[in-house]
């Protein structure tokens, strides 16, 4: 009998949530969740999102990365997931996206300060940057695990996206859309000190973003 298919179906459930909210796109993106103390559930890699199954959600050991149960190659962000969840212990779902306003500013090698009124307990001091490493290699697990600091749950991959983790799966999804959010706000404080931007392109972008911002801010 199939292990953990309860918390399996829940990553499955949300992966196609994310990629419905273009969080994910295609076989973009992907999810690690603690089931247990030393066990890790993660999405497969390259398996469209409309498609999984409780089944096709694959079980790591969380400190050796080897596979406990699952027919599918997991996600090759594996390593990340582990690494974020082993240092922040009162953290049990890590997400990774692609999204596009926020990995823009990764685009910009920029940290992120959270909104105004932000509850910075829970979301952490602010937005760091983990510097750019190609993606799915140690290269950058081995980056990221020297950028990570306890307590700092989300971060901006350089040239490349997004990393959160939170209590639960829904609080780090919630993450992504804030991350958004604070993103947009960058973005568009950045536009509006371009005085050489064309006016009718400024407003677009704006009106773009504040309406992204928006969304990340909606519960």
């Amino acid at each position: 009998m199939a292990s953990y298919l309860a918390q399996r179906q829940s990553v499955a459930d949300m992966s196609r949530y994310l990629a419905d909210h273009n969080y994910f796109s295609g076989t973009g993106g992907n999810i690690g969740v603690r089931v247990d103390t030393t066990v890790m559930a993660v999405t497969p890699s390259a398996t469209d999102y409309y498609t999984i199954r409780a089944e096709d959600i694959v079980l790591l050991d969380l400190d050796t990365l080897k596979v406990i149960e699952g027919e599918k190659t997991p996600t090759i962000e594996k390593g990340l997931h582990a690494r974020m969840l082993r240092v922040n212990r009162n953290r049990h779902a890590s997400v990774h996206t692609h999204q596009p306003i926020a990995s823009a500013v990764a685009l910009l090698h920029a940290t992120l300060k959270w909104p105004e009124g932000s509850d910075l307990q829970l979301l952490g001091p602010q937005i760091d940057l983990v510097p750019y490493r190609p993606s799915g290699t140690g290269m950058l697990a081995k980056a990221f695990e020297k950028a990570l600091k306890p307590g700092t749950y989300a971060y901006l991959l350089a040239s490349h996206g997004v990393i959160c983790a939170g209590r639960d799966l829904k609080e780090a999804v919630d993450m992504i859309r804030r991350i958004d959010a604070a993103a947009a706000a960058h973005l568009r404080d950045l536009a509006s000190t371009r005085t050489t931007l064309d006016r009718h392109l400024k407003s677009l972008v704006t009106s773009v973003l504040e309406h992204a911002g928006k969304m990340g801010e909606a519960r």
